[in-house]
């Protein structure tokens, strides 16, 4: 839910998460009555270059400057560590991140995991890291600001990030051409790249869409539909105490135990439902250590407003635009010349579109999928997940991600490979 994770993160920047924590009753901090303190599962505490390393694959770190300075890193896997090829070329699959997320979330999932799934298929695999992640978090300017150093949504990411790292995967392997999968903002990026640099489709052999986030209007989620209701007020407030960041990390670090637990594990659980969509059969408790260690992570407060515009949007046209960032009649009119800001133009996304939705996905509504796909000029194929249940963070972390998608999604890249 993000509200309330909205309230750690305020919390914890402000210096008072720990006074809530020594002051909270007894009966839920003494560690014998809830166990609050069971063993930290190992790759809790591993970052995304040592898990990929520890499930027996080559990784190589690879760092990236934006044209307005934001250093970012690429994880590379090049094969598995016992591969004879490592050095061989492969066809490249360039996997992006969604909202507060980062590279880890690929290899999360022990061997199911995504990243490692592509590299024992014979691809040459790059984990992207957005700007302001844990992974991308300096600067070229070392002096830089916070206020301007967190002044960006996922407009910048699809206009700088993608382009930067897509220009250094070309240059590196010498393919001109890659394969792109996106999950939830890492779609909204790609289609923002798609439309504002178009140029930058001539290097997409195919784009495969997990929960594609284009129009909003419809989401499912009441916390985040809360949020929209008074999206104008929390940006004035946020100015007003110039917050400009989402981050809980040092909560995480000092609270490696949270979700660990039988008791706080269900209530992990219900915070992720109430967000994506609920879907116990396909969560397994046991992994939520693993995934709250490392999402949500850090993200700039524009990221989440800029979202929570498209909501907005929403209450007067049923499907919501799918717009640049919101400043309000005046800085629209410093900003575009215009009252309004301007629409992505879709009709300009041309390359070969994948998209794969569920019913149960609280963030991405299949009629606002519906809308986005009926206008698009080239899409390829359009995959509804089978299971009912199926939820936003199930294309991440669900039991059977494998066989409900990843399957699909590699059979159709193979092919493209004859």
């Amino acid at each position: 839910m993000l509200l309330p994770i909205l309230l750690i993160s305020i919390l914890t920047n402000a210096g008072l998460i720990d006074d809530l924590i020594n002051n909270t009753p007894k009966l839920y901090t003494d560690t014998k009555v809830l166990n609050l303190s069971p063993e930290v599962p190992e790759d809790a505490k591993l970052n995304t270059m040592q898990l990929i390393s520890k499930y027996g694959y080559n990784g190589e770190l690879r760092k990236v400057t934006t044209e307005d300075g934001y250093i970012l890193e690429l994880h590379r896997i090049t094969g598995p560590a016992n591969s004879t090829d490592s050095n061989k070329q492969k066809p490249v699959a360039f996997v992006m991140h969604g909202l507060m997320a980062d590279s880890s979330c690929f290899v999360t999932f022990g061997n199911q995991s995504l990243a490692f799934l592509l590299a024992d298929a014979g691809y040459d695999v790059w984990l992207g890291n957005a700007r302001g992640n844990i992974y991308s978090g300096e600067h070229k300017n070392k002096t830089i600001s916070k206020k301007d150093y967190w002044n960006f949504s996922w407009h910048e990411i699809g206009t700088l990030d993608l382009p930067a790292m897509i220009d250094y995967i070309v240059k590196t392997t010498g393919l001109e051409k890659i394969f792109y999968i996106g999950h939830s903002q890492g779609t909204t990026s790609f289609f923002i790249m798609a439309t504002e640099r178009s140029k930058y489709q001539e290097h997409i052999v195919e784009m495969y869409a997990m929960s594609p986030v284009v129009y909003w209007g419809r989401i499912k989620s009441p916390p985040l539909q809360l949020l929209s209701q008074i999206i104008y007020d929390i940006e004035i407030i946020l100015q007003k105490f110039e917050f400009y960041e989402f981050n809980i990390e040092e909560f995480k670090k000092e609270n490696p135990h949270v979700c660990a637990n039988k008791i706080t594990q269900t209530i992990c659980s219900v915070v992720m439902s109430l967000i994506g969509g609920f879907d116990p059969e396909q969560l397994d408790l046991a992994w939520l250590p693993v995934i709250f260690a490392h999402f949500p992570g850090r993200a700039s407060m524009k990221q989440i407003l800029h979202y929570g515009q498209l909501i907005k949007s929403g209450h007067m046209i049923s499907s919501g635009n799918f717009q640049q960032y919101d400043y309000g009649i005046i800085g629209n009119q410093k900003k575009y010349n215009s009252p309004v800001p301007p629409k992505y133009d879709l009709n300009k996304i041309t390359a070969p579109i994948h998209l794969y939705y569920s019913k149960n996905d609280w963030l991405a509504n299949t009629k606002d999928v519906d809308k986005f796909s009926s206008e698009l000029s080239n899409l390829s194929s359009k995959t509804l997940i089978e299971y009912q249940q199926f939820n936003h963070f199930d294309f991440l972390w669900s039991k059977d991600v494998k066989k409900n998608v990843y399957d699909q999604m590699l059979s159709l890249m193979n092919k493209k490979l004859i």
